[in-house]
């Protein structure tokens, strides 16, 4: 309902097509069992501060053994707790699991170790788009393998292609579109604006009175421990039906094990946290750590980011972002909940490194959405806009970008889902804008099911 959306997202139905048609591939589900996790019953007895009850949300991970839409073998989650490192189990419902292998076993070619630079207009050659890439790191034999010299003397390759969808992320996306941009490409100056970090914060609770067990053992398991859980088994959703900013979500994270062993190392530096060397002896499974909570909050911030090139990369301005309202009330709210198990609020252990700036797991925008070139980068489909006046919808014929940096605004949820309705949902118009046909394995029609909704 936010103005800020290209109207014809919320209008043409397409929408509801591209939630089940990702419901489908990432198969969002909730773990049954979730109130019996320790770490749960953490959640549900500090949640008491806020008059809140924790659910349990869907994640897109595998609690059974099932042959997923892709054709592949998953088997169930062991509960190991390592979801935010990599799923070593194969468990979670990744694109690489999913989408990746349909791409492949219906004929895409896959090439890794290879960077993209930028991207330029070539009206005159073979096809319309020229995309120059480079090795990550060259082979002994560059050369041999098809690469040359560049003017720079690095080690680069032009390809030419008559459609370029640039997925890159927030942050690769952006960065090669405004490396674009400094190389001629014609594209709206809102390029590298709104950029939001969803209302995010990491956060933790140490020294609580009861055990929490959220630290992950990996698979295999590094340690006989009671069972962890998946990340985010349950959260804390604070509703504010007069106004969405003030919507917050609350979850119990769990740490990776990989990050296991410097945990001490990250939180010995804050005097307030006694204790913690004790862990260096007694392990971070059975000492103080045992106890820490871990919180992922997502709420709402202004999207106030930019991005720009420093040199040829990319940078982030934003420097009033702990300053944002939104930050104020998390911090209150968690506070609140961690004071309640007897513990002791980190903000952020890393704060003499990070500067005492929010962290995001989840950064949106860059490339947003808009309703003409004057308010975004890109229309409702993905297509990139020419020139930069309001009024002005002229696209780029066969220049695409569909990932997260087109959200305009930030989502106070997890995004995953709605990233991947909205690249369905552009994929049906691009099957209707040139013919293609869009059916997916469980839609009885094709061609016609989709000129026909977008009509």
């Amino acid at each position: 309902a936010d103005g800020v959306w290209p109207g014809q997202v919320a209008q043409d139905g397409l929408l509801q097509r591209g939630y089940a048609r990702a419901e489908r591939w990432l198969r969002p589900n909730r773990y049954k069992a979730a109130d019996a996790l320790t770490k749960v019953k953490a959640l549900k007895a500090s949640g008491a501060a806020l008059g809140v009850e924790p659910v349990s949300p869907p994640v897109v991970v595998s609690f059974e053994e099932t042959v997923n839409a892709a054709g592949i073998h998953q088997p169930a989650c062991t509960l190991c707790g390592d979801c935010c490192a990599g799923c070593n189990v194969g468990a979670k419902n990744t694109v690489a699991l999913t989408y990746l292998p349909a791409a492949k076993a219906a004929g895409a070619a896959l090439f890794t170790g290879i960077g993209a630079r930028h991207i330029s207009r070539d009206d005159g050659g073979a096809g319309d788009w020229r995309v120059v890439v480079e090795p990550v790191e060259p082979s002994a034999d560059p050369e041999a393998d098809g690469w040359s010299r560049d003017q720079a003397g690095s080690w680069s390759r032009s390809l030419a292609a008559p459609v370029v969808i640039v997925a890159a992320g927030t942050l690769g996306s952006t960065e090669l579109l405004l490396r674009s941009a400094a190389r001629g490409l014609d594209v709206p100056t809102t390029l590298g604006e709104r950029f939001s970090a969803n209302g995010d914060i990491i956060a933790f609770g140490y020294g609580a009175n009861i055990p929490v067990n959220a630290v992950g053992v990996g698979h295999p398991a590094k340690v006989e421990t009671a069972t962890v859980g998946a990340a985010v088994a349950a959260q804390l959703e604070l509703k504010d039906a007069q106004d969405l900013a003030n919507e917050m979500c609350i979850q119990e994270g769990v740490l990776p094990s990989a990050v296991a062993p410097v945990l001490p190392v990250m939180f010995v530096p804050n005097g307030r946290l006694l204790g913690a060397l004790k862990s260096l002896v007694s392990g971070v499974y059975e000492g103080p750590f045992k106890h820490l909570q871990t919180f992922f909050a997502v709420s709402h911030d202004s999207a106030s980011g930019r991005f720009t090139l420093d040199g040829n990369r990319l940078a982030l301005h934003w420097p009033n972002a702990k300053d944002e309202p939104v930050y104020a009330r998390l911090d209150a709210a968690l506070e609140a909940i961690v004071g309640e198990a007897g513990g002791a609020y980190v903000k952020n252990p890393l704060g003499s490194v990070m500067g005492h700036q929010p962290a995001t797991a989840h950064p949106l925008g860059g490339c947003a959405m808009g309703h003409d070139a004057g308010s975004g980068v890109v229309n409702h489909k993905g297509q990139v806009f020419r020139g930069d006046r309001a009024g002005d919808t002229r696209v780029h014929d066969g220049l695409y970008v569909i990932d997260g940096s087109t959200i305009p605004r930030s989502l106070g949820v997890n995004p995953l889902l709605t990233i991947t309705a909205l690249a369905e949902r552009a994929m049906l118009h691009m099957a209707s804008d040139f013919g293609l046909d869009a059916r997916d394995v469980d839609e009885p029609s094709a061609k016609a099911t989709a000129s026909t909704a977008v009509a």
